[in-house]
């Protein structure tokens, strides 16, 4: 019952009460802040994502997202196809979906020769001599589809699983439901090579979701900061002078917009965010204190200054996952392609063999590292392109794109390793087996994060948005 000697327009609403008192607990937050020389502090499951804790038991903690940006062929990495160096030269025999160009060659046979590898016998091409060595780690799914054959909506199709810009990376979904596990740190983070994919950083943003879970942009082995503006313009008393300002004119504001203040205290949440990161990121971007050995294993020094900036990226990669973010992805390295680094449409053997030569140790050296330190069994590695490359030539030595039927793989401890999972055509061109579509895909990585993709929604617009939209089922079959 309303006190009569209160005014009721005195009277505040919870939410108005915490806006108007905001300021103060962050000034609280930031003075503990400054008062530690790192900056370290795990986050609370109240604050750090949409769920209090996963919908049941994860098998994963912490996604690693290998994107291979542009491409890659599965009929020269992951699914032999004997056929196509049968009917090498003939015309394809099958119905043909329109391709990018309209250039349709002859049957163009695997150019790098596949072989059984691992107890399991799992054919990998040599290709990928390094990675072969755990392919009892791996899970290779050969059945995977996309819905466009253009790179911006595929792109945008792998990542936020829409053809159009505007929806939530699978990334910010991961950290709006889970959070991060380091309130230091962000719970999305893109390590950039200097590669972004067409359609641009649309696809890390975090759409209609808080600002929070955007993909932050660490910048590895360019000229410039890891991050834009890490390094602080003022002494910590002068800094704390103006955050205390910015929030007291935040509190105002939020005071005046009400309950419709949700966005202003997203925006604070990432300032705030931004703030502590100034501590935590050179430390955790630091691979100059890791051993000799962990460098050579990563190939950080090689001589190949693409393979080396890779190199940074998967040691960064696992540095992040130690320090609790929940989901990290690597882009293709700058200098291997104008654009779409994968996206051979001629000269296969030398582009796509580029490619390879960049990543397959990097990654090669993560899995090893991330056995070695324990940290195997909750993270999930998952590495594809947003389509494959038709097992017909375009013209004499390359491949057009492939949406109707391509390879991925995932290794970790939430998949079984040593087993390929679908299957596509005697050529290698349609998936006709365990078909499984991005929506599947998307579907099994929050799966294996303990999350069950259709309750983890977020209402804009009058409606509930998911990941998955009103699709997906998880792929049971290959979850360990």
């Amino acid at each position: 019952m309303q006190n009569p000697s209160i005014p009721y327009h005195h009277l505040l609403s919870r939410r108005q009460w915490l806006a108007r008192h905001a300021a103060g607990f962050g000034q609280l937050a930031m003075a503990g802040l400054l008062a530690s020389p790192t900056g370290g502090g795990k986050a609370s499951a109240e604050t750090s994502g949409a769920l209090a804790e996963p919908h049941f038991k994860p098998r994963a903690k912490h996604v690693i997202f290998l994107f291979m940006d542009g491409g890659m062929s599965q009929v020269d990495t992951f699914d032999p196809k004997p056929r196509l160096a049968t009917d090498a030269g003939k015309p394809f025999p099958m119905r043909i979906d329109a391709t990018q160009f309209d250039q349709i060659g002859k049957i163009l046979p695997s150019l790098w020769p596949f072989r059984p590898r691992g107890q399991s016998g799992l054919p990998i091409s040599d290709l990928f001599p390094h990675l072969a060595r755990h392919a009892d780690d791996l899970c290779v799914i050969r059945s995977l589809t996309s819905e466009f054959p253009e790179h911006a909506q595929a792109c945008y199709f792998v990542h936020t699983g829409s053809g159009v810009q505007g929806r939530p990376s699978v990334g910010a979904w991961a950290s709006y439901g889970l959070g991060t596990e380091n309130s230091n740190l962000p719970g999305f983070v893109v390590l950039n090579g200097g590669m972004i994919p067409l359609g641009g950083v649309g696809c890390y943003a975090s759409g209609f979701l808080p600002a929070e879970h955007t993909g932050a942009f660490f910048h590895v082995g360019g000229q410039g900061p890891i991050v834009e503006n890490i390094t602080p313009a003022h002494s910590s008393a002068k800094q704390r002078m103006s955050l205390d300002f910015i929030r007291s004119a935040d509190h105002e504001f939020r005071h005046r917009l009400g309950d419709e203040g949700q966005a202003v205290e997203s925006a604070v949440r990432t300032m705030e965010l931004a703030a502590n990161m100034q501590s935590a990121v050179p430390e955790a971007a630091d691979v100059a204190t890791e051993s000799a050995a962990t460098k050579a294993l990563y190939g950080v020094d090689s001589a190949d200054p693409i393979m080396a900036r890779y190199a940074k990226e998967a040691l960064i990669a696992r540095r992040l996952i130690e320090r609790g973010v929940r989901f990290v992805e690597l882009t293709m390295v700058n200098g291997l392609r104008f654009v779409s680094p994968w996206d051979s449409h001629g000269s296969m053997r030398e582009e796509h063999g580029r490619c390879a030569r960049s990543v397959d140790q990097p990654i090669g050296a993560l899995i090893h590292d991330l056995k070695s330190r324990g940290l195997w069994q909750d993270t999930l590695l998952v590495c594809s392109s947003e389509f494959g490359r038709t097992p017909f030539g375009q013209g004499t030595d390359g491949r057009d794109h492939n949406p109707q039927g391509f390879s991925c793989w995932l290794a970790g401890g939430a998949v079984k390793g040593g087993m390929a999972y679908g299957a596509t055509d005697e050529f290698g061109y349609r998936a006709v087996s365990d078909v499984v579509t991005m929506h599947d895909l998307h579907a099994t990585i929050l799966h294996a994060m303990g999350v069950d993709h259709t309750r983890l929604t977020y209402r804009f617009g009058g409606r509930d948005y998911r990941l998955t939209d009103v699709f997906g089922n998880v792929v049971k079959p290959i979850l360990a």
